[in-house]
């Protein structure tokens, strides 16, 4: 069993996991992706207490997946907002949603659907060659040293 930190594992699947791996880093980063931002919205949300929520928000700043921009200043309360590092995990977590849609969604279909502002489309998994652009399957990939 691996430890709360991954310190000898030389594997960037390892790495990630020591930022975005706790459970309630990727709801907070779902609700950002979603247009939550203040901390009450992200709070009420996803249900999670506000000293793990102050936790989660620090980590992910120092990390530079979020950045904190002042609303008020008295009070000083802030808004965060997802860095270009943040963005990239899109895909990750449009995966994650479609797996957990096909295998978890509930009767009636999944509560959610990521839809183009463009022109109403749906999100597809496109997991593509970057040489020859065919579409990829498990059984097609293999693991190579870099």
């Amino acid at each position: 069993m691996l430890d709360r930190d991954y310190p000898d594992q030389v594997c960037s699947i390892a790495r990630a996991l020591e930022v975005i791996g706790q459970r309630w880093s990727l709801l907070v980063i779902r609700d950002v992706f979603l247009g939550r931002h203040r901390f009450d919205e992200l709070c009420t949300s996803t249900g999670i207490t506000r000293s793990v929520l102050t936790a989660r928000l620090a980590h992910l700043v120092a990390e530079g997946v979020l950045h904190r921009r002042p609303y008020q200043s008295r009070p000083q309360r802030f808004e965060y907002h997802l860095t270009d590092k943040g963005r990239a995990l899109l895909p990750v977590l449009a995966h994650l949603m479609a797996w957990g849609d096909r295998y978890y969604a509930e009767p009636d279909g999944p509560p959610l659907r990521l839809e183009h502002r463009g022109c109403g489309g749906h999100l597809q998994d496109r997991l593509r060659c970057d040489r020859c652009d065919d579409a990829l399957t498990p059984a097609d990939i293999r693991p190579r040293p870099a």
